[in-house]
């Protein structure tokens, strides 16, 4: 019973220490003052207005207890299998910008999920290694709809993608970009803006997670269902509306190595990160 309770106070004081980092992170009280103070009276309706707007703003912002209230309970929950023994003090450089980011993004729960895996993974001495501290600046440029994409991503199937091409009829003389990267994601991860799946894409490439691949599956079935979902549609008819031919360029989206990482670390945590089909 006697090393059951130390290994309960290990694990603890292990929690305690990283959210006393919360209590080093300094909240700035003055952060939503009202602006008419800063722009002189000939602003003041002005001000008021954007006080205003900005005030929601505030309450989203969270100050110590709301941060140590979620280390010892999400981030613990992603502990409560973990050895006490394996429970060690994160690092600095991970933990410290993880709690920072979490003022003011904890509110989004797909976000908020990934500090906690994040942080989990760095008190965790079987995982620690892992917890890359660029995996804290990449989270933070995340949307929510795009913290949904990644971890759909981390699914063993095919990510088929297409683009819509507008070709001169008469061959060599070139064409254009109807529609780029047109795909069925943003349905199937259950995205707010499905919409904005083609930017959501560049940015994830951008962060080094996933490569967008123009070249085709061998697989051709992989692109039955979004070819013939309805979404090609309209651009079939736009095109040849404008008197060119209409011309599908097929690919599909595949995880890098970082974003298999990413996937272990902050989404799938003690999962292993399925690779994509060929």
């Amino acid at each position: 019973m006697g090393g059951e309770a130390g290994d309960d106070n290990k694990v603890k004081d292990t929690i305690d220490a990283v959210t006393g980092l919360v209590k080093a992170i300094p909240i700035y009280e003055d952060a939503i003052q009202p602006v008419a103070k800063q722009v002189g009276k000939s602003l003041e309706t002005v001000g008021k207005a954007i006080n205003v707007a900005l005030a929601p703003v505030g309450a989203l912002v969270w100050g110590y207890e709301k941060c140590q209230e979620f280390i010892s309970t999400k981030v613990a929950d992603r502990l409560k299998n973990v050895p006490p023994d394996d429970i060690i003090t994160p690092k600095p450089n991970v933990a410290g910008p993880a709690i920072e980011a979490l003022r003011y993004t904890g509110h989004e729960e797909s976000l908020s999920d990934m500090y906690a895996n994040l942080l989990a993974a760095a008190m965790d001495k079987n995982t620690a290694d892992g917890a890359h501290p660029a995996f804290v600046e990449i989270i933070k440029q995340l949307t929510p709809d795009e913290a949904k994409l990644i971890a759909y991503f981390m699914r063993r199937q095919a990510f088929p993608i297409v683009s819509v091409r507008a070709d001169n009829k008469e061959a060599g003389q070139g064409g254009y970009d109807v529609a780029v990267n047109v795909s069925l994601f943003g349905e199937k991860a259950g995205l707010a803006l499905p919409d904005l799946v083609p930017s959501y894409l560049d940015n994830l490439s951008r962060l080094g997670l996933i490569d967008i691949r123009a070249v085709s599956y061998s697989d051709m079935t992989h692109y039955d269902e979004l070819e013939s979902s309805g979404k090609l549609a309209s651009h079939k008819a736009e095109v040849e509306l404008s008197d060119h031919i209409f011309h599908l360029v097929r690919g599909g989206v595949s995880v890098t190595n970082l974003g298999k990482q990413f996937g272990r670390v902050c989404v799938n945590r003690h999962q292993e990160t399925p690779e994509n089909p060929a």
